[in-house]
């Protein structure tokens, strides 16, 4: 099982990010996909627009955001995604890709906690 990386998809991409997924919703402003070298735009693992409007409007509610995103992620589409995230990790590392400016407290960051519980039970 490879690692699971984040990084800023403003960042320059680098040798050890394996495949790299953007988890946003929207395409970030000022990056030509070629430039920053993304395998992979999984939209449907993004937290709705009204969560992330709920982020972006009020951060201190960090918990309340990852406890709704988790549910979101229980949907039908995003557990798809979620299985195309599992199936490049079986390759080798995965990079999580986002905009946000905030490094700690993103979409990114919680996908990644929900996704290594959620690989810890699976074989691999």
């Amino acid at each position: 099982m490879g690692e699971l990386l984040l990084k800023r998809v403003y960042e320059a991409p680098g040798p050890d990010d394996g495949t790299r997924i953007l988890v946003d919703r929207l395409w970030p402003r000022g990056i030509a996909r070629d430039k920053a070298r993304i395998e992979l735009w999984l939209k449907e693992i993004a937290p709705s627009d009204a969560l992330r409007k709920r982020l972006h409007g009020k951060p201190d509610e960090w918990e309340a955001f990852c406890e709704a995103y988790a549910g979101e992620l229980e949907g039908e589409a995003a557990q798809a995604a979620a299985g195309e995230v599992f199936k490049y990790l079986a390759q080798g590392p995965v990079t999580l890709l986002y905009a946000a400016r905030d490094e700690r407290r993103n979409n990114a960051v919680a996908l990644k906690a929900w996704l290594e519980m959620r690989g810890e039970g699976s074989p691999g």
